[in-house]
Parts: structure tokens; sequence; C-alpha cells
């Protein structure tokens, strides 16, 4: 069996531990920014209750870490892997946020090269689902060589809400990784 939540993922930058109960109010510290969540589906997640049953849910699932900032050593965001399927050789990476002074940098790009360098051990894609509107992290996603693969709605409060998938194989993520070095 995978262990899908392995405490030995770092680097320079950060640290990604196993999500624990003790970690909810250094989390919705950060998670308290409503600008965090402007271009996401649940943009109310800054919301202490709707912030809860997120933390509660990435709790269950056995997944989710919690962001350390190995500078100072502080928590700076979450993310976790969720669907693992067995058939398709994939899974997903989602439900990630940093605080806002971490964007647009290093710290992003790092987070996701641990988790993606982890999963390519174990299956032979990895998926990101991300909101139409989220077009901070579309950009973040294509940039280590995820295309979009698909589209589908979900339901949030009651509406639906469009969603798009994008997929990145390890071929992708290997010519990425060597064009990194080079530069």
């Amino acid at each position: 069996m995978i262990n899908w939540q392995p405490d030995d993922l770092e680097d320079d930058l950060v640290k990604l531990l196993p999500l624990k109960k003790g970690d909810l109010d250094a989390l919705y510290s950060v998670a308290s920014d409503p600008l965090i969540w402007e271009q996401h589906p649940a943009n109310d997640r800054h919301e202490f209750e709707v912030f809860r049953k997120f933390f509660d849910d990435a709790m269950n699932t056995g997944s989710a870490f919690s962001i350390i900032d190995k500078r100072t050593n502080a928590v700076i965001g979450s993310t976790r892997y969720y669907d693992y399927d067995t058939a398709g050789s994939s899974i997903c990476i989602g439900y990630t946020f940093l605080a806002r002074r971490y964007w647009g940098g290093e710290y992003n790009s790092s987070v996701k090269t641990l988790m993606i360098d982890y999963a390519f051990r174990h299956v032979d894609r990895i998926k990101f689902h991300i909101g139409s509107e989220n077009i901070r992290s579309q950009k973040a996603t294509a940039k280590f060589g995820a295309v979009k693969s698909g589209e589908f709605t979900t339901m949030r409060n009651g509406k639906p809400q469009l969603n798009f998938e994008f997929t990145l194989g390890s071929n992708e993520w290997r010519k990425y990784r060597e064009a990194k070095k080079q530069k």
C-alpha cells in the first residue's frame, strides 16, 4: 500500500508535514485572508465554519499536509493528494493554498516539485482540478507542463461551477525538470 502522507517531503525552502488536528489554528490564520480565495470556487473558505469543514475533510483523507517555511518554521499553507486511481495509475494533487506573501515565487514550485516527484514514484499521471475562474492556479500548473485535459461541473452552494482538469505525464515532467536544470 502506498503512503500518500509521507513525513520526509522537504527541500531547502519548505517542509510538508502530515496534517494533524493541532494545525487548525495556524492554518486558519493563513486561510482567513479573503484574497487567497477570491478566484477559487469556494471563495467563502476564509470564513471559519467553511474552513473548518475543509480542514476536517483534509484530516479525513490521510493524505494532507501543512506547508512549513523552513526559514521561519511558520505554517504557510496546506496541500494534499486525493483520488488515487490504481487502475488508471493516477493521483490528484490539489486543495493547495499559500499565504499571499508566498505567491508567485519559489514556494508553490517547491511544494509541487516535492509532491510530483514523490507521486511519480507510484503513478504514471498526475491530475489537477482547478476552478475555471482560477486563472492564477491554471497558469502556475501550466508552467510545469500540465495540459488542460477536460472540464467538469460541480455543485457549490446549490450552484453549478465549471472546473478544468489538467494532466501531467511523467515524460512532460521529466522534460520540465531537465529544462529547469539547464537554466
